[in-house]
Formats: structure tokens, sequence, C-alpha cells
């Protein structure tokens, strides 16, 4: 097996325990758990929010770390940390317990995506990048669509299901350990400046085909921010907030219209995970279509699916099929903001990446409460109807990065 092969079949692991299990299954048993500690649509949003808080927080950290220290140690302290908040979230006694391990548990995925994309820039030739970056990122479905059966298996026994994904989270941490490279390549983050003082003068006139300002020297703190920069950050954060209506309220929302219990949401869950593997074919598709067009289309899915699934008009087969619709747009959608920000920060792979996820999950730590505020004070039907609207308009922002110059979209 080589390793560029292995780190990927090793990275869609880490991503499916972090995000489909660490992240998104708390959605999936919220039903249960609300059932269980009595938390009601408000706190249950707080609760939700403060997961997608602690990625913010974590992948801000990633980024750094990773540059710093290297792929390995980062990418296994993500296992790590998603271990300790699914155990926590499985003995959580009362919402104090549960909330705080909600928000460990959640940070585990913004530590697991940076390392994993700097992993690819120095393993993996860089015609292949977008294809394996991709297919890693994928990984949130596989874990997703395994999460349902688990529930369909346990029928609710949410600490049950918690306690065995957070074994599952420390088998990935030794495997991890095992195929992720300790460093990235001096190559793509370029060589300490002391190895070559003779190449600094150069920079001030080594700009990329993007207008980002080319360094052979490892780049410190943040990025500067740039006109695609920008437009990332806006279509990224409302994407983000629009995503919550059905990962932070999907199983609130089918029980609420249908009655469905744990099994029926299970047979959702596994639908939405199913679909969302799709999203693995997002390199090849954006190097067809580009980046734009391909955005445009899946927005408009992810709406149309929230509208399915989660609407006054929702039947139960429209259900399923918007879940599936969901996923699938999703998924893709991350993997679109993923090649935007990696293409728009080439020599940062793992910052470029960081941008575009970080502000996906600062839309989810704001879209989650507000939603839960939503449906408590007007109703599901216009909660979901807003957020579906709200998602729409993340099209209004178009990639100019370097991915699309090359496709001949910019001018």
């Amino acid at each position: 097996m080589s390793p560029a092969f292995r780190l990927g079949a090793v990275g869609f692991g880490l991503i499916a325990v972090c995000y489909g299990f660490a992240r998104f299954a708390f959605g999936l048993f919220l039903p249960r758990i609300d059932a269980d500690l009595g938390l009601g649509s408000t706190l249950a949003g707080a609760i939700a929010g403060g997961s997608f808080l602690g990625y913010c927080l974590a992948i801000i950290a990633s980024a750094s770390l990773t540059e710093r220290m290297g792929a390995r140690a980062v990418a296994v302290g993500a296992a790590l940390v998603a271990a300790v908040g699914m155990a926590g979230i499985a003995m959580a006694p009362n919402a104090v317990w549960l909330a705080a391990a909600v928000m460990i548990a959640g940070s585990s995925t913004g530590l697991a995506s940076p390392p994993m994309a700097a992993a690819v820039s120095a393993v993996v030739r860089r015609d292949r990048r977008d294809a394996t970056n991709s297919a890693i990122n994928a990984g949130t479905s596989a874990g997703v669509a395994l999460s349902g059966p688990v529930a369909l298996m346990i029928t609710g026994q949410w600490r049950l299901a918690f306690a065995a994904f957070a074994v599952l989270a420390l088998g990935l941490a030794v495997a991890t350990a095992r195929s992720v490279p300790r460093t990235p390549s001096r190559r793509d983050v370029g060589p300490k400046p002391e190895r070559q003082p003779e190449r600094q003068p150069e920079r001030q006139n080594d700009v990329g085909r993007n207008g980002a300002r080319r360094d052979p020297r490892p780049a410190r703190g943040l990025p500067t921010l740039t006109d695609d920069l920008a437009r990332l950050i806006a279509a990224a954060f409302l994407m983000g907030a629009a995503s919550t209506a059905l990962w932070s309220f999907g199983g609130q929302l089918l029980s609420l219209r249908f009655g469905w219990d744990a099994r029926g949401i299970g047979i959702f869950w596994t639908a939405i995970g199913t679909a969302g593997i799709a999203g693995a074919w997002a390199g090849g598709l954006v190097s067809r279509f580009g980046i734009n067009r391909l955005h445009l289309t899946f927005l408009g899915i992810m709406a149309s699916g929230m509208v399915a699934a989660g609407s006054a008009a929702a039947t139960p087969a429209s259900a399923l099929i918007g879940g599936a619709l969901f996923g699938a747009a999703y998924v893709m959608l991350t993997g679109i903001y993923l090649i935007w920000g990696v293409s728009a920060l080439p020599h940062r792979p793992a910052t470029g990446l960081m941008v575009g996820f970080l502000t996906i999950a600062i839309g989810q730590t704001i879209g989650a409460p507000l939603f839960g505020i939503l449906m408590d004070g007007l109703g599901a039907d216009p909660a979901v109807l807003t957020f579906a609207t709200l998602g729409m308009t993340a099209a209004l922002a178009r990639c100019r990065s370097h991915a699309s110059a090359i496709m001949g979209e910019c001018h």
C-alpha cells in the first residue's frame, strides 16, 4: 500500500470519527437526549452551538500547531480529544456536563482537518491533491451514515453509542500515529529562513496567479485578507449557518412532523451520510465545471433538501429524499470551500483550509441557537424556510481564486 493511499484511508477514517460521530451525531440522538435531560429547543440549540464554537477555537490553534509541529502530532491529538469528548457525552448527568462534553467533542473536528491538508501536500503529488483532499473530507458522510445504523441497533441508547464511538476514536489515534507524516514537505511550506538567506530578497517580486505573495519561508500568523478570502468567508458563513437546520434539528423536526422515534431518525441519518459520499468527487467536478457553477448548483440542492425534509409540506418519503439531497450537497460544498481556501493560499494549505472551515463553523455557532429561537418563537416551518433562503444567499459570493483562474472563470 502506497503512503499516499494509506494516508487517504486513515484520513478518511479520522474525519469520519471526528465529524460524523463527535460533531454531528449529537443531532441524531438529540430527541432521546432531550427526553432524558429535559433540554428544550433553545437550550439544545445553545449546546449544539457550543460544539461549533469548540470547532472554531480548535481549528485556529490547529492550523498554527500544524505549521509549527507537523501533521502527525496534531492529527493524533484530534482523535484523542474526540475520544475524551464522546466519553464525556456518554457519562453526562446534566445539561452543564453535556454542554462541556459536546464542546470538547466538537473541538476534535477543528483539530483534524488542517493537519490532513498539510499531510496531503507533503505526501500526494500535486495533480492528485484536490481529489485526495475531497475524498478525505467525504469521511464526514461515512461517519454520519454509520451512526444511523448504530441508532437503529441500539434503539436510542445514546450513552452506549457515544461510549462505542469513543473507543473507535482511540483506535483511530493509533492508526493515525502510524500513517500521517511527522512534518509537511519543505517544498510545499518552504525552507527555514536560515537555510536559504540568499532567496529572501526575491520575495518582493514573487507573486502567484491569484495575487497572493509567495514567500519561501514558512508563514506564520493570520493570512492577509485578500478579496478572494473575503468572498470565501462570506459564502462559508452563510452556508454553515443554514446547514444547522438539519444538522442540529433534523431529528427534532422529524419527531415533530411525523412522530418518528430513534429508528426513523436513524434511517434519515443514514440517508444523509450515504448520499454525502458523493462529496468525494468534489475535486474532479471542480476541475471539470469550475468552483462557481458547482457552488451555485449545490447550494440550490442543499436548500431544496432542507425544505423537502423539514417544511410543513414534507412527507416521510420527501424527508428521506431531502436528507439525501442535503447530505450530498453539504459534503460537496465543504469540499468546494476546502479547494477554494487551499487555492487561495497555496503555500499554506493548512491555513487555507482553516479559513473556509472555521467560517463554516462560526456560521453554525450562530445558526444553531438562532434556529432554536426561531423554532420556539415562530414555529418549525418559518424557521426551515428562513434558513433555506439564507443558504441560497451564499451564491452571491463568487470565487476568484487560482483554481478558477486556471479554468478560465476569472478575467
